[in-house]
Protein backbone atom coordinates (compact mmCIF):
# COMPACT_ATOMS: atom_id res chain seq x y z
CA UNK A 1 0.00 0.00 0.00
CA UNK A 2 2.05 -0.21 1.51
CA UNK A 3 3.41 0.79 1.46
CA UNK A 4 0.53 -0.31 2.80
CA UNK A 5 0.78 -4.54 2.07
CA UNK A 6 -0.46 -4.15 -1.50
CA UNK A 7 2.42 -1.71 -2.49
CA UNK A 8 3.01 -3.15 -2.23
CA UNK A 9 0.82 -1.34 -3.42
CA UNK A 10 6.72 -4.19 0.84
CA UNK A 11 8.31 -3.48 3.62
CA UNK A 12 10.59 -6.38 4.43
CA UNK A 13 11.37 -10.20 3.78
CA UNK A 14 7.83 -11.47 4.54
CA UNK A 15 6.93 -10.01 1.58
CA UNK A 16 9.33 -11.25 -0.44
CA UNK A 17 8.94 -14.35 1.04
CA UNK A 18 5.78 -14.43 -0.05
CA UNK A 19 6.06 -13.27 -3.93
CA UNK A 20 8.88 -16.77 -4.00
CA UNK A 21 6.00 -19.02 -2.72
CA UNK A 22 3.92 -17.41 -5.52
CA UNK A 23 1.82 -15.39 -2.83
CA UNK A 24 2.11 -12.05 -4.17
CA UNK A 25 1.03 -8.59 -2.37
CA UNK A 26 -2.14 -7.50 -3.25
CA UNK A 27 -4.88 -10.00 -5.30
CA UNK A 28 -5.95 -8.72 -8.31
CA UNK A 29 -9.98 -9.26 -9.14
CA UNK A 30 -9.22 -9.26 -12.62
CA UNK A 31 -6.99 -10.35 -15.03
CA UNK A 32 -5.39 -7.49 -17.09
CA UNK A 33 -5.89 -8.01 -20.84
CA UNK A 34 -2.41 -8.52 -22.96
CA UNK A 35 -3.71 -7.06 -26.49
CA UNK A 36 -2.56 -3.21 -26.99
CA UNK A 37 -5.45 -1.08 -26.44
CA UNK A 38 -6.82 0.30 -29.87
CA UNK A 39 -5.57 4.08 -30.47
CA UNK A 40 -4.56 6.18 -32.89
CA UNK A 41 -0.45 6.30 -32.90
CA UNK A 42 0.73 9.58 -34.53
CA UNK A 43 4.10 10.29 -35.47
CA UNK A 44 6.95 11.68 -32.35
CA UNK A 45 7.61 7.69 -31.10
CA UNK A 46 9.36 7.13 -33.90
CA UNK A 47 8.42 3.62 -33.25
CA UNK A 48 10.38 3.14 -30.43
CA UNK A 49 9.38 0.48 -28.26
CA UNK A 50 8.80 1.02 -24.42
CA UNK A 51 7.96 -2.41 -22.15
CA UNK A 52 5.61 -0.75 -19.46
CA UNK A 53 5.34 -2.71 -16.49
CA UNK A 54 2.91 -3.03 -13.70
CA UNK A 55 2.67 -4.66 -10.02
CA UNK A 56 -0.59 -6.84 -9.55
CA UNK A 57 -3.49 -5.24 -8.70
CA UNK A 58 -6.07 -3.24 -9.83
CA UNK A 59 -5.20 0.13 -9.40
CA UNK A 60 -1.38 -0.59 -10.83
CA UNK A 61 -3.19 -2.01 -13.82
CA UNK A 62 -5.28 0.85 -15.02
CA UNK A 63 -2.35 3.42 -14.08
CA UNK A 64 0.26 1.15 -16.17
CA UNK A 65 -2.33 1.19 -19.29
CA UNK A 66 -2.69 5.07 -18.89
CA UNK A 67 0.62 4.94 -19.60
CA UNK A 68 1.00 2.46 -22.33
CA UNK A 69 -1.99 3.81 -24.00
CA UNK A 70 -0.35 7.57 -23.51
CA UNK A 71 2.97 6.39 -25.27
CA UNK A 72 1.03 4.72 -28.14
CA UNK A 73 -0.89 8.19 -28.87
CA UNK A 74 2.56 9.66 -29.04
CA UNK A 75 3.89 7.34 -31.23
CA UNK A 76 5.59 4.78 -29.32
CA UNK A 77 5.83 1.03 -29.63
CA UNK A 78 4.66 -0.38 -26.01
CA UNK A 79 5.51 -4.12 -25.22
CA UNK A 80 3.23 -4.76 -22.31
CA UNK A 81 4.20 -6.69 -19.03
CA UNK A 82 1.62 -6.19 -16.95
CA UNK A 83 0.77 -8.23 -13.52
CA UNK A 84 4.21 -8.77 -12.70
CA UNK A 85 3.94 -9.48 -8.88
CA UNK A 86 4.87 -7.18 -5.92
CA UNK A 87 7.24 -4.81 -5.55
CA UNK A 88 10.51 -6.98 -4.85
CA UNK A 89 9.73 -8.16 -8.54
CA UNK A 90 8.92 -4.84 -10.10
CA UNK A 91 12.38 -3.28 -8.65
CA UNK A 92 14.27 -6.46 -10.05
CA UNK A 93 12.55 -6.26 -13.71
CA UNK A 94 13.27 -2.52 -13.81
CA UNK A 95 16.66 -2.82 -12.74
CA UNK A 96 17.82 -5.48 -15.25
CA UNK A 97 15.95 -3.77 -18.20
CA UNK A 98 13.59 -6.24 -18.37
CA UNK A 99 10.87 -3.37 -17.98
CA UNK A 100 11.65 0.47 -18.68
CA UNK A 101 8.93 1.94 -16.58
CA UNK A 102 6.38 1.36 -14.46
CA UNK A 103 3.64 2.69 -11.78
CA UNK A 104 5.52 2.90 -8.04
CA UNK A 105 4.60 5.02 -4.97
CA UNK A 106 6.74 7.36 -3.27
CA UNK A 107 6.76 5.50 0.09
CA UNK A 108 6.93 2.12 -1.15
CA UNK A 109 10.17 3.68 -2.92
CA UNK A 110 11.27 5.07 0.36
CA UNK A 111 10.53 2.22 2.49
CA UNK A 112 10.78 -0.82 0.69
CA UNK A 113 13.56 -0.01 -1.89
CA UNK A 114 15.50 2.49 -0.62
CA UNK A 115 14.85 0.91 3.17
CA UNK A 116 14.66 4.39 5.00
CA UNK A 117 12.71 5.90 7.69
CA UNK A 118 9.10 7.03 7.03
CA UNK A 119 8.47 11.00 5.56
CA UNK A 120 5.52 13.20 6.16
CA UNK A 121 5.87 15.59 3.75
CA UNK A 122 5.04 14.45 0.32
CA UNK A 123 7.65 16.29 -1.44
CA UNK A 124 10.15 15.36 0.99
CA UNK A 125 9.79 11.87 -0.09
CA UNK A 126 9.33 12.57 -3.81
CA UNK A 127 12.82 14.43 -3.65
CA UNK A 128 14.04 11.69 -1.48
CA UNK A 129 13.11 8.88 -3.67
CA UNK A 130 14.38 10.47 -7.12
CA UNK A 131 17.69 11.17 -5.89
CA UNK A 132 18.32 7.99 -4.55
CA UNK A 133 16.97 5.71 -7.29
CA UNK A 134 18.70 8.10 -9.55
CA UNK A 135 21.94 7.62 -7.61
CA UNK A 136 21.29 4.07 -6.52
CA UNK A 137 19.93 2.38 -9.80
CA UNK A 138 19.88 4.50 -12.18
CA UNK A 139 16.05 4.87 -12.58
CA UNK A 140 14.11 8.09 -11.74
CA UNK A 141 10.86 9.53 -11.02
CA UNK A 142 8.61 11.26 -13.62
CA UNK A 143 5.68 14.11 -11.93
CA UNK A 144 3.70 12.26 -8.90
CA UNK A 145 0.49 12.05 -9.01
CA UNK A 146 -1.73 13.70 -5.50
CA UNK A 147 -4.01 10.87 -4.87
CA UNK A 148 -2.75 8.90 -1.61
CA UNK A 149 -3.11 4.78 -1.33
CA UNK A 150 -2.14 4.23 1.79
CA UNK A 151 -2.88 1.52 4.34
CA UNK A 152 -6.28 2.61 5.87
CA UNK A 153 -9.11 0.67 8.33
CA UNK A 154 -13.03 0.56 7.47
CA UNK A 155 -16.31 -0.15 8.75
CA UNK A 156 -19.72 -0.33 7.45
CA UNK A 157 -21.39 2.91 8.71
CA UNK A 158 -23.98 0.69 10.51
CA UNK A 159 -20.90 -0.41 12.69
CA UNK A 160 -19.09 2.52 12.76
CA UNK A 161 -22.50 4.21 14.51
CA UNK A 162 -23.13 1.16 16.62
CA UNK A 163 -19.50 1.35 18.31
CA UNK A 164 -19.13 5.17 18.00
CA UNK A 165 -16.16 4.38 15.91
CA UNK A 166 -14.62 7.20 13.52
CA UNK A 167 -10.76 7.66 14.32
CA UNK A 168 -8.28 4.78 14.96
CA UNK A 169 -7.76 6.12 18.63
CA UNK A 170 -11.66 4.71 19.29
CA UNK A 171 -10.59 1.89 17.46
CA UNK A 172 -7.62 1.09 19.76
CA UNK A 173 -10.14 1.57 22.70
CA UNK A 174 -12.52 -0.98 21.23
CA UNK A 175 -11.15 -3.26 19.41
CA UNK A 176 -11.78 -6.04 22.07
CA UNK A 177 -15.42 -5.89 20.95
CA UNK A 178 -14.57 -6.07 17.05
CA UNK A 179 -13.36 -9.22 14.60
CA UNK A 180 -10.82 -7.79 12.32
CA UNK A 181 -10.43 -9.01 8.34
CA UNK A 182 -7.14 -8.75 6.14
CA UNK A 183 -3.93 -10.19 4.89
CA UNK A 184 -1.96 -12.36 7.27
CA UNK A 185 0.93 -10.58 7.54
CA UNK A 186 -1.08 -7.11 8.72
CA UNK A 187 -0.83 -9.22 12.05
CA UNK A 188 2.98 -9.46 11.77
CA UNK A 189 4.48 -6.79 10.01
CA UNK A 190 5.12 -3.38 12.00
CA UNK A 191 3.27 -1.23 9.86
CA UNK A 192 0.30 -3.80 10.77
CA UNK A 193 -0.84 -4.34 14.18
CA UNK A 194 2.33 -4.25 15.94
CA UNK A 195 2.93 -0.47 15.28
CA UNK A 196 -0.86 0.24 15.83
CA UNK A 197 -0.65 -1.02 19.18
CA UNK A 198 3.01 1.42 19.44
CA UNK A 199 1.21 4.23 17.65
CA UNK A 200 -2.26 4.21 19.59
CA UNK A 201 -2.23 1.44 22.22
CA UNK A 202 -4.85 -0.70 22.12
CA UNK A 203 -5.70 -2.55 19.14
CA UNK A 204 -6.44 -6.05 20.78
CA UNK A 205 -9.16 -7.36 18.68
CA UNK A 206 -11.50 -10.22 19.36
CA UNK A 207 -10.61 -12.24 16.90
CA UNK A 208 -8.87 -11.96 13.23
CA UNK A 209 -9.90 -13.07 10.37
CA UNK A 210 -6.86 -13.81 6.82
CA UNK A 211 -8.44 -12.46 4.10
CA UNK A 212 -5.83 -11.28 1.82
CA UNK A 213 -6.36 -8.18 -0.03
CA UNK A 214 -8.66 -8.84 -2.65
CA UNK A 215 -12.76 -8.58 -2.88
CA UNK A 216 -13.38 -10.87 -0.29
CA UNK A 217 -12.40 -9.02 2.53
CA UNK A 218 -15.14 -6.57 1.83
CA UNK A 219 -17.54 -9.13 1.13
CA UNK A 220 -17.19 -10.61 4.29
CA UNK A 221 -17.52 -6.86 5.98
CA UNK A 222 -20.69 -6.41 4.43
CA UNK A 223 -22.15 -10.05 4.77
CA UNK A 224 -21.34 -9.43 8.96
CA UNK A 225 -18.51 -11.87 8.84
CA UNK A 226 -15.77 -9.42 10.06
CA UNK A 227 -16.71 -5.25 12.02
CA UNK A 228 -13.25 -4.24 10.51
CA UNK A 229 -11.47 -4.35 7.11
CA UNK A 230 -7.95 -3.73 6.48
CA UNK A 231 -8.32 -1.32 3.16
CA UNK A 232 -6.16 0.69 1.04
CA UNK A 233 -6.72 4.75 0.78
CA UNK A 234 -8.46 4.46 -2.73
CA UNK A 235 -10.22 1.05 -3.20
CA UNK A 236 -13.13 1.93 -5.22
CA UNK A 237 -15.06 -0.72 -2.42
CA UNK A 238 -14.86 2.52 -0.15
CA UNK A 239 -17.45 4.84 -2.08
CA UNK A 240 -18.86 1.99 -4.05
CA UNK A 241 -20.22 0.22 -0.62
CA UNK A 242 -20.58 3.85 1.39
CA UNK A 243 -17.47 2.45 3.79
CA UNK A 244 -16.63 4.31 7.02
CA UNK A 245 -13.10 5.25 6.46
CA UNK A 246 -11.59 5.55 9.86
CA UNK A 247 -9.31 8.63 10.33
CA UNK A 248 -5.61 7.67 11.00
CA UNK A 249 -5.55 10.82 13.77
CA UNK A 250 -2.06 10.14 14.84
CA UNK A 251 -0.83 9.90 10.96
CA UNK A 252 0.79 6.79 11.59
CA UNK A 253 0.94 5.59 8.18
CA UNK A 254 2.92 7.85 5.45
CA UNK A 255 1.92 8.94 2.24
CA UNK A 256 1.57 7.26 -0.85
CA UNK A 257 1.57 8.93 -4.14
CA UNK A 258 2.01 7.27 -7.43
CA UNK A 259 4.19 8.35 -10.41
CA UNK A 260 6.05 6.53 -13.07
CA UNK A 261 9.63 4.76 -12.30
CA UNK A 262 11.34 5.18 -15.57
CA UNK A 263 15.10 3.52 -16.48
CA UNK A 264 17.30 6.25 -16.76
CA UNK A 265 18.98 5.24 -20.03
CA UNK A 266 15.65 5.25 -21.79
CA UNK A 267 14.49 8.37 -20.67
CA UNK A 268 17.38 10.00 -21.98
CA UNK A 269 17.02 8.08 -25.53
CA UNK A 270 13.38 9.16 -25.53
CA UNK A 271 12.78 12.32 -23.61
CA UNK A 272 9.38 12.39 -25.53
CA UNK A 273 8.18 9.94 -22.62
CA UNK A 274 8.41 12.49 -19.83
CA UNK A 275 6.17 14.91 -21.45
CA UNK A 276 3.83 12.53 -22.54
CA UNK A 277 3.23 11.33 -19.32
CA UNK A 278 3.48 14.02 -17.17
CA UNK A 279 0.38 15.43 -18.51
CA UNK A 280 -1.49 13.14 -16.41
CA UNK A 281 -0.31 13.60 -13.37
CA UNK A 282 -2.69 15.88 -11.86
CA UNK A 283 -5.91 14.48 -13.04
CA UNK A 284 -5.46 11.56 -10.67
CA UNK A 285 -7.05 12.28 -7.46
CA UNK A 286 -8.16 10.37 -4.50
CA UNK A 287 -12.06 10.50 -5.87
CA UNK A 288 -11.02 9.91 -9.72
CA UNK A 289 -8.87 6.98 -8.75
CA UNK A 290 -11.60 5.56 -6.54
CA UNK A 291 -14.20 5.66 -9.07
CA UNK A 292 -11.62 4.05 -11.75
CA UNK A 293 -11.03 1.62 -9.35
CA UNK A 294 -14.76 0.85 -8.92
CA UNK A 295 -15.59 0.64 -12.46
CA UNK A 296 -12.79 -3.19 -12.62
CA UNK A 297 -13.59 -4.22 -8.75
CA UNK A 298 -17.36 -3.11 -8.83
CA UNK A 299 -20.89 -4.31 -10.45
CA UNK A 300 -19.39 -3.42 -14.09
CA UNK A 301 -16.50 -5.54 -13.52
CA UNK A 302 -15.05 -3.73 -17.07
CA UNK A 303 -11.55 -4.21 -17.90
CA UNK A 304 -8.61 -1.91 -16.95
CA UNK A 305 -7.21 -1.13 -20.79
CA UNK A 306 -10.85 -0.06 -21.53
CA UNK A 307 -11.17 2.14 -18.26
CA UNK A 308 -8.29 3.86 -19.18
CA UNK A 309 -9.02 4.47 -22.28
CA UNK A 310 -12.18 6.51 -21.20
CA UNK A 311 -10.85 8.08 -18.85
CA UNK A 312 -7.98 9.24 -21.31
CA UNK A 313 -10.10 10.31 -24.43
CA UNK A 314 -12.85 11.91 -21.73
CA UNK A 315 -9.62 13.93 -20.68
CA UNK A 316 -9.09 15.19 -24.20
CA UNK A 317 -5.11 12.79 -23.88
CA UNK A 318 -5.85 10.38 -26.82
CA UNK A 319 -6.48 11.43 -30.03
Amino acid sequence: MSTPFRHHRLFALILIIGLALGACSPAATVTPTTAPAASSAPSGGSGVTIKVGSKDFTEEFIVAEMYAQLLENAGFKVERKLNLGGTPVAQTAIAKGDIDLYPEYTSTGLLTVLKQKPIADPKQIFDTVKKGYEEQFKLTWLDPSPFNDTQALAMTQAGSNKYGIKTYSDLAQKANQLVLGGPAEFLEREDGIKGLQGAYGGFQFKDTKQLGTGSLRYQALLDGQIDVVVAFGTDGQINGYTLALLKDDKNFYPIYNIAPVVRMDTLQANPKIADTLNKLAPMLTDAVMSGLNWQVDGPDKKEPAAVAKDFLQMKGLLK
